[in-house]
């Protein structure tokens, strides 16, 4: 029964996988599509850029948690075991969101630059956040490798 459920996790989890991959290159489509109809179309080129900006910084972290997932759930042939890799992988996934709010952040910075300087409060905020995801994962692996010294040696 054991050996069934985990060969159901790793298809479950390659297939969540494959799907967000998809979805992925579905969003860089959109805005390959957008960019090229403006260019079709003789309007304004600059916000089809942004958006496609936008869209791709999105698709490039979904397409960074689909990879994470078939990494570290498909792909590896073992669970977590220690604290250590715990807090590897869990580093990893908070850095590829830290990342992505930081880069939606600067596109909408751009966005903003040519609406008026009060529109610069919404992309101000997603950078303190991407700030505030900094330092909170700075104190837990803080925390969490000073703990880890702690542990007895298995």
């Amino acid at each position: 029964m054991h050996r069934a459920y985990l060969i159901l996790s790793r298809v479950l989890y390659a297939f969540s996988s494959l799907v967000l991959t998809s979805i992925s290159l579905a969003l860089i489509a959109v805005a390959v599509v957008d960019v090229w109809e403006a260019l079709r179309t003789g309007s304004s080129l600059k916000p089809s850029m942004l958006d496609g900006i936008g869209l791709v910084v999105v698709a490039l972290a979904v397409f960074d948690v689909g990879k994470y997932l078939m990494e570290e759930e498909v792909l590896r042939n073992r669970e977590l075991r220690s604290a250590t890799e715990a807090r590897e992988t869990l580093t990893k996934f908070l850095v590829i969101i830290v990342i992505a709010v930081s880069l939606e952040a600067l596109v909408f910075i751009l966005g903003a630059a040519n609406g008026g300087l009060r529109l610069l409060i919404y992309p101000s905020i997603l950078l303190a956040t991407a700030a505030a995801m900094v330092a909170a994962l700075a104190l837990y692996l803080r925390l969490s490798s000073s703990a880890e010294r702690r542990l007895p040696r298995a």
